[in-house]
Order: structure tokens, then sequence, then C-alpha cells
């Protein structure tokens, strides 16, 4: 089974921690921008939904890559399965960003695709969490994040508010 961050957005703030710890673990800098996990704000709704990459098992962005760039593979260190992206193969042409139904992946400034690599089994974003969305203790699917409808950024969430 691939090994992911689960998510309950009904728990996450909006705070940005995790972009910035991100950045800082990926560019040694506390900037959102450069983050490989962001935040999509629903003001009308009062949520933050965090949108990362969701180590999927047939990778459409791997699929579409023309210059092979995006693998799937094992990691040493935790023993996740994770699709990474080989700097030195990666054309900048952005398909992958076009193929991801999640929106997480993005061509940075250097011109190379990026996206979660799970910090190489440390997720930066699930260590400094202060409200503990990210569950950090189980990294699998469950049956209620993984078949809950995730909605894009046109169209709001359903039910979120606070009762």
């Amino acid at each position: 089974m691939t090994k992911m961050i689960n998510v309950d957005i009904d728990k996450c703030t909006g705070c940005g921690v995790c972009e910035l710890m991100c950045s800082f673990k990926h560019h040694q800098e506390f900037n959102p921008l450069r983050a490989r996990i962001h935040k999509t704000l629903y003001l009308d709704k009062a949520v933050a939904i965090p949108v990362l990459c969701r180590q999927c098992e047939d990778p459409w962005c791997a699929r579409i890559c023309p210059a092979g760039a995006i693998t799937k593979g094992v990691d040493a260190l935790s023993g996740a399965t994770v699709v990474t992206v080989s700097e030195e193969k990666c054309v900048g042409c952005k398909m992958c960003m076009l193929a991801c139904p999640y929106g997480a992946i993005a061509v940075g400034e250097s011109g190379v695709a990026e996206k979660c690599d799970l910090c190489n089994g440390v997720p930066q974003c699930v260590k400094f969490c202060a409200r503990g969305p990210f569950l950090s203790a189980t990294w699998r699917r469950t049956s209620s994040i993984a078949s809950r409808e995730w909605p894009t950024p046109c169209s709001p969430p359903t039910s979120r508010r606070p009762e």
C-alpha cells in the first residue's frame, strides 16, 4: 500500500506553518510561495484545504512526462513509496502540472518540476503542525480520507462550517 500524508481538513486553521517548514526544508528560506504544499482558502466557507502530492499508485504526472523525469520508487529510509522528479531529466515542459488531478506539482524558479517528496521519511509539515491535522502516526490511506471528494478551487466545499 502506498504511504501518504493524511490530512484532516476539519482541523486545519490555514496558519501556513506547513508551507513555511516545507520551503525551509527544501530551499532554506521561509517562503510559502516556494513550498511543495499549498493551502487553498475558501473564505466564504471559512475553510483551508492543504494540497500536496498524494503519491498516487498510478501517477498521471509520470505517465505524461515526455522526458521520463518522474518515477515511482521506494524511499530507502522510510520505506514509503514516493513519486520523485529527477532534476537532471526534467525539461520544465509543465505537462505534469496539467496531468495532476490534485494540482500538487509545479515548476519552480529553477525550471524544474517540484512536488512533495515526504522529506525522506520525516515530513516537516507533519512534524511542525500545531493543530495536528496531519496524521503522522499512521501515514496510510483510511477509508474516510481515500473516499473523500476533494473540491477544486472552482467548487466550494460543502458543510465545513463549525457548528
